[in-house]
């Protein structure tokens, strides 16, 4: 069968696919249009994504042929799942592999935020440094601190057991009571204001949905403390943008480490100014361990769709249940 992959993956897993079906992928380091992805699509019975790529109703509808659509991602809120539902099209993503990298990026903004690493760098490049001064560069400890959790499922729960070794508090903000944290890290689950309130840390791990998005606003902000940093690297929507510029040019927080903004690729040229955040490209997933095996999963996804069976990671198991209702 013919795939369309939007843009290059690690080759474990295009040759992984290749064993089996023919490819086409995308021969350009950049995301494609609308008008480029419906001419990739054509003929094609699998589509490969990526986050990157808004597959909409238009794309779906655009290729009857198509049979699969493998989204190379834990979130998938760039994909129509009830288009593709309605279409009998099964959607998958790559959920759990990339876990761990995450929750390390997160710990790594966490700490050049608290310990001014990038500011820090910057002067050094510059020829700034004089030697040691008392008051140079002064940040926050990380060490017996409160580390506040917005959303602890399994990013957010790793990044939580990963404090073991700093002696924090931790209180989550959940839907349902996280047993690991609680038994490992005595954390406690608490509502959204005292999160806000009391953490010296909040790091953002929630999907992207009406109900989360904005979540973070200039109220929110303005209830963290002033020594506070937040930290996201979940959806870049999930926090007003201009709001947290706000908050950290008038100094209601100490700082902020980003890997995903409200309107990527474009990252507001107010935060590159600021010296008490930290910009990250939406790296999160990027060592070669995890990317390899995202690739393989998707690839996997990928093959048993194709064969007309449940995806390991389907998003829309009612595809397979006869459930998908009639096509408009």
């Amino acid at each position: 069968m013919k795939i369309f992959v939007t843009r290059k993956i690690p080759e474990p897993g295009l040759d992984l696919l290749k064993k089996e079906h023919e490819l086409e992928i995308n021969p350009y380091n950049r995301v494609l249009t609308k008008e480029e992805i419906v001419e990739g699509v054509r003929g094609k019975d699998g589509l490969l994504c990526l986050l990157t790529d808004q597959i909409d109703r238009d794309i779906i509808a655009s290729e009857s042929k198509l049979k699969m659509i493998a989204n190379y991602a834990v979130g998938y809120n760039n994909v129509d799942v009830e288009m593709a539902t309605r279409r009998g099209i099964p959607v998958s993503n790559t959920p759990g592999v990339l876990t761990d990298a995450t929750a390390e990026m997160a710990w790594a903004l966490l700490f050049s935020a608290a310990r001014c690493i990038a500011e820090g760098d910057r002067f050094t490049r510059a020829g700034r440094f004089k030697g040691w001064d008392p008051m140079l560069m002064l940040g926050q400890g990380v060490s017996n601190k409160t580390l506040g959790i917005i959303g602890a499922g399994r990013i957010g729960t790793a990044l939580g057991l990963k404090s073991k070794g700093f002696n924090m508090e931790v209180l989550y903000v959940n839907k349902r009571e996280n047993e690991a944290l609680e038994r490992e890290v005595n954390a406690k689950k608490v509502e959204m204001c005292e999160v806000l309130k009391k953490s010296d840390f909040i790091s953002l791990h929630v999907s992207l949905s009406e109900s989360t998005r904005h979540m973070m606003g200039e109220k929110e902000l303005k209830m963290m403390k002033e020594n506070a940093i937040l930290i996201n690297t979940s959806r870049g929507p999930v926090v007003d943008e201009q709001a947290l510029i706000k908050a950290l040019k008038e100094k209601w927080i100490f700082g902020a480490g980003l890997d995903v903004y409200e309107h990527e690729p474009d990252v507001s040229a107010e935060l590159k100014n600021l010296d008490n955040v930290v910009l990250q490209p939406h790296s999160a997933s990027a060592t070669i361990e995890t990317r390899t095996k995202m690739a393989l999963m998707a690839a996997e996804n990928m093959m048993a769709g194709l064969k007309g069976e449940i995806p390991p990671n389907c998003v829309n198991r009612e595809v397979f249940e006869g459930k998908q209702g009639s096509i408009e």
